[in-house]
């Protein structure tokens, strides 16, 4: 079996997943993108491919590291995908978006499906049962929310995340965290819903860290899946090698 690094560096995390043939083995989180983190990922692992998704300035070296020892790709807009693109700048798509709406055509063939990426900001990419990703939206997401109130207010705190506490918030701790995550919920909920108006039998996907700080919250049927844009990375790497 050939074992396929993938690695997805975005704002908040570097990670990288471990594919022997087409099975996930495991997940991990990078420290940073120094080359002597890379050259120990491939020590340790002995890759025979490897791709790279990155929505961030990572250090120049680790590209040519990764293809002087593997079959490297890096996902850009000039990826062969098993998607079309029908956009006018198909260089603006974010790799991590493309890596979604390719998982997602993939195990849901001939759907209507809307990915949802919780991450650093919120993503709703649709891709249709023609295999078309035509776009979707994206808005502030959880952490960038909490942040943006301590940032931008003289007196609130920043506050984290936590997956127990009440509609109506008792404390500024509690309040923050009942507009940010219920908010947000009803936010998802919403775009959903307008979705559906518009397009029928849609299938709903989520994907991210985040994930499970919503779910309870959640009416609609969702497919939640975190390693999803590994899943769509180690296509395209398959797709393009």
């Amino acid at each position: 079996m050939v074992t396929t690094l993938c690695f997805d560096f975005g704002n908040t995390r570097l990670k990288f997943a471990v594919f022997s043939g087409a099975e996930l083995k495991e997940v991990h989180v990078l420290k940073d993108d120094q080359e002597d983190t890379i050259r120990y990922c491939l020590t340790k692992y002995h890759p025979g491919k490897t791709i790279l998704s990155s929505v961030i300035d990572h250090e120049p070296v680790v590209e040519s590291i990764l293809a002087a020892e593997s079959r490297f790709h890096k996902l850009n807009h000039h990826s062969r995908v098993p998607v079309t693109t029908p956009v006018g700048k198909p260089e603006t798509i974010g790799a991590d978006r493309l890596a979604l709406v390719v998982a997602a055509n993939h195990f849901y063939p001939e759907s209507n499906n809307l990915v949802i990426g919780l991450g650093s900001a919120i993503t709703f990419n649709y891709v249709n049962r023609f295999a078309q990703f035509t776009g979707g939206s994206i808005s502030p997401g959880m952490e960038m929310r909490f942040k943006s109130l301590e940032l931008f207010t003289d007196k609130l705190p920043l506050i984290g995340p936590h997956w127990n506490f009440p509609l109506i918030g008792y404390d500024t701790k509690t309040n923050i965290q009942s507009g940010v995550i219920f908010g947000m919920a009803k936010e998802i909920e919403g775009v959903i819903e307008a979705y559906e108006e518009r397009y029928e039998k849609l299938n709903l996907l989520m994907s991210g860290g985040d994930a499970h700080y919503f779910m309870p919250f959640l009416k609609k049927k969702i497919n939640l899946d975190p390693d999803l844009i590994f899943k769509g990375l180690y296509i395209i790497s398959e797709f393009n090698q």
